[in-house]
């Protein structure tokens, strides 16, 4: 059976072959804990501050400032409600956008049961963020300003430097979710202006389960987790190895790669647009359409069901829909309200991502068989 072809990068990412093998010996003999004193902890332990140095190598950052976490989700969490906690005597208000993930979404409207309120500023109808929005609603109280590098929907990849200044400006402490961003794009810490950026494995061709979290010095956060210490004090509890171990192979690798990468990945983006627009005239292209993730290609077909088009394609490719139809109803992902997409667009939207692992020939496939079910559904 001829698997259909994975067009789903941005939901998460198969394990590059050279991560297998850094992380195996951790599964096997290596399998001791990295705080034990004797001679079975002293690999492991070895392997995570070499997978340390190599995290901040990608991001240009020092290897103490690097948490390891076990994932983006909880990367976030800890930031916002460790900014948050820490700082609450100086203000309680939070900054983000109306385009954010769940994972930094929620985090803040749960914070507003503790007290604290947050500002959603609006982006425009290719989902950029403009920053001089962000600074007029600035405020004395304000004391965290967290917005994602990329999106993880439509890829529009944002003015993270131009808001960092506004909030050192103000003395404010800036966030990113860097999730779908790095391996992708470069992603230098210095550069962004950044005081905390999110990492998850998953979306760099690591295991689920492992991430990390870098916060810069000086910058000080509430405890992630009490117990015997680990990660300087900020997370206790024994460290996934393996994860650790792979997550630095995954980091090298794109520090490494990330020039043909990009090259790759734009290419089988734009050929897989190319190859469709030109067999269906009502398609429509949502993001920015040059500040956009190179491997991120969302979609829009007039009139139809996003859930039809995936029925028709299932055996074919495998991509993500950005709007749910049940019975009368259509949820639209929050992502494209945001951006003001019209309903009879934004519920046939599909969104492909694509990796460094993608082919010609599954791009291709998926050419035909989107082209083939979209004309078969508009008949």
């Amino acid at each position: 059976m001829t698997l259909p072809a994975y067009l789903d990068y941005n939901g998460t990412t198969p394990l590059d072959p050279e991560v297998i093998t850094a992380m195996r010996p951790f599964l096997e003999e290596n399998f001791g804990n990295p705080s034990s004193s004797h001679w079975y902890g002293i690999r492991p332990k070895q392997a995570v501050e070499a997978a340390r140095k190599q995290v901040a190598k990608l991001i240009n950052c020092l290897p103490e400032e690097i948490i390891f976490t076990s994932g983006g989700t909880e990367s976030n969490n800890n930031a916002i409600k460790g900014i948050a906690r820490t700082l609450q005597h100086k203000g309680r208000h939070i900054v983000t956008s109306a385009f954010e993930h769940p994972a930094v979404i929620e985090v803040c409207r749960y914070l507003e049961s503790e007290g604290f309120e947050t500002t959603l500023v609006p982006v425009d109808k290719e989902g950029m963020l403009d920053p001089e929005m962000v600074n007029q609603v600035l405020r004395s109280d304000t004391i965290l300003i967290t917005v994602m590098h990329a999106n993880n929907e439509v890829g529009t990849v944002q003015p993270i430097e131009a808001i960092s200044r506004l909030a050192r400006e103000h003395g404010i402490v800036m966030h990113t979710d860097a999730a779908q961003s790095l391996g992708k794009i470069p992603v230098d810490v210095q550069a962004l202006g950044v005081d905390m950026l999110s990492i998850a494995g998953h979306k760099i061709y690591a295991p689920k389960g492992i991430g990390a979290l870098y916060v810069r010095k000086g910058i000080t956060l509430e405890k992630f987790c009490h117990g015997a210490g680990q990660e300087n004090g900020w997370r206790a509890g024994t460290e996934n190895v393996p994860g650790i171990a792979a997550l630095g192979k995954a980091c090298e690798i794109a520090d490494r790669d990330i020039e043909a990468a990009m090259t790759r990945m734009r290419e089988m983006r734009d050929r897989l647009h190319l190859g469709i627009s030109g067999r269906i005239s009502e398609v429509r292209l949502n993001g920015h359409h040059e500040n956009r993730l190179p491997n991120t290609l969302n979609l829009s077909f007039k009139g139809l069901e996003a859930n039809s088009i995936l029925e028709e394609i299932g055996l074919e490719v495998a991509a993500s829909a950005g709007a749910a139809c049940h019975a009368d109803t259509v949820a639209i992902s929050h992502v494209l309200e945001a951006m003001q997409v019209p309903l009879e667009w934004a519920k046939g939207t599909l969104r492909f991502s694509v990796g460094r692992m993608t082919t010609v020939e599954e791009i291709d496939r998926a050419i035909d068989a989107v082209s083939n079910a979209v004309t078969e559904l508009i008949k």
